[in-house]
C-alpha cells in the first residue's frame, strides 16, 4: 500500500469523524432547544420559590438548627428536580420522534441511529448542565443572603458529581426508552435510581441473611446496578467533607465509563428497533 493511498485515507477517516460530530452536534442543539420549549426550565423557578419558602419558613420552626436544614433542604431539592427532569423528559426523548414519525425522516439520512442516541443525550444533559447551574447560583445566593456560612468548594463539586449522576440517569432513561413505552421506561428508570442508591445496603442485607442464594443475587444486582451513592456528594458537601481526590477520580470515571456502556446497549437496541 503506497504513502499517498494511507494518507488518503487518514483524511477520509478525519472528514467522516468531523460530519458525524457535526451531525451530533446538529441533534444535541435540536434536542436542547426543544427541551427549553417544553418550559422544563421553569422548575428553576419552583427551585427559587422554594428556597425563599424554606429560607422563611425555618426560622420559625427550627430556631436552633436552621442553618444545617436550609443547607440539606437546597441541595436535597436540587437532587430531586433534577432527577424529575431526568427521568420524565429523557423517558419521552425516543417516544416522542417515534410517535410524531419525525424520526422515519430522520433515520434515512445521512444520520446513523448511534448519532441520533448520542445527539440526544447530550441535548438533555446540557438542559440539566443550565439546571444545575442555575439552581447552585440560587442556592449560594440565599445562603449569603441568610448569612449562613457555607463550603463554597465542596457545594460546587457536589453539584458537578449532581450533573455526573443526572448524566447516567439520563442514560437510563434512553436505554428503556429505546424498547418499551414512555411509562414503563419512566417505572424502570425510578427503580434503578432507587436501587442505585441502596445498592450498598442491599449488599449488607444479603449478608446479614445468611441465605447463599440470596447474597448472591444481590451482589449480581450491585455489579448490573449503576452504584449511584457513588456520585451523591450532597451529605458530605454540607459539612465540607468530602473523599480524597484520588476517590473523586475514581468515581467520575466510574460515572462516565456507566453511562457510555449503557448509551452503547441504548445504540445496539435501538439500531435492532424496526419502524
Amino acid at each position: 500500500m503506497s504513502l499517498s493511498t494511507v494518507e488518503s485515507r487518514k483524511k477520509n477517516v478525519f472528514r467522516a469523524a468531523i460530519e458525524s460530530l457535526k451531525r451530533i452536534w446538529a441533534i444535541a442543539v435540536n434536542g436542547f432547544r426543544e427541551v427549553i420549549r417544553d418550559r422544563v426550565l421553569y422548575i428553576i423557578g419552583l427551585f427559587a420559590l422554594l428556597m425563599v419558602a424554606a429560607w422563611r419558613l425555618l426560622p420559625e420552626v427550627a430556631a436552633t438548627t436552621e442553618d444545617k436544614i436550609l443547607k440539606d433542604v437546597g441541595l436535597a431539592a436540587m437532587d430531586v428536580l433534577g432527577t424529575i427532569v431526568a427521568v420524565f423528559v429523557g423517558t419521552g426523548l425516543i417516544n416522542k420522534e417515534i410517535e410524531k414519525r419525525t424520526v422515519l425522516v430522520l433515520i434515512p439520512k445521512p444520520l446513523s441511529r448511534a448519532e441520533f442516541i448520542i445527539g440526544k443525550h447530550l441535548g438533555l444533559s446540557a438542559v440539566l448542565g443550565v439546571s444545575i447551574a442555575a439552581m447552585t447560583a440560587i442556592y449560594l445566593g440565599i445562603l449569603s443572603l441568610s448569612k449562613i456560612s457555607y463550603p463554597l468548594g465542596s457545594i460546587l463539586i457536589s453539584a458537578l458529581y449532581l450533573f455526573f449522576k443526572l448524566s447516567l440517569l439520563t442514560a437510563v432513561a434512553l436505554m428503556f426508552g429505546v424498547f418499551t413505552s414512555s411509562l414503563l421506561a419512566t417505572l424502570f428508570t425510578f427503580a434503578v435510581y432507587l436501587m442505585g442508591h441502596s445498592s450498598r445496603d442491599l449488599v449488607e442485607l444479603g449478608k446479614l441473611s445468611r441465605n447463599v442464594d440470596i447474597e448472591r443475587i444481590v451482589n449480581a444486582l450491585y455489579v448490573v446496578l449503576p452504584d449511584l451513592s457513588r456520585l451523591d456528594l450532597k451529605n458530605q458537601a454540607v459539612y465540607g467533607l468530602l473523599p480524597s481526590s484520588s476517590a473523586l477520580l475514581t468515581d467520575a470515571l466510574y460515572g462516565l465509563v456507566y453511562t457510555v456502556l449503557l448509551l452503547a446497549i441504548a445504540i445496539i437496541i435501538f439500531s435492532r428497533r424496526e419502524f
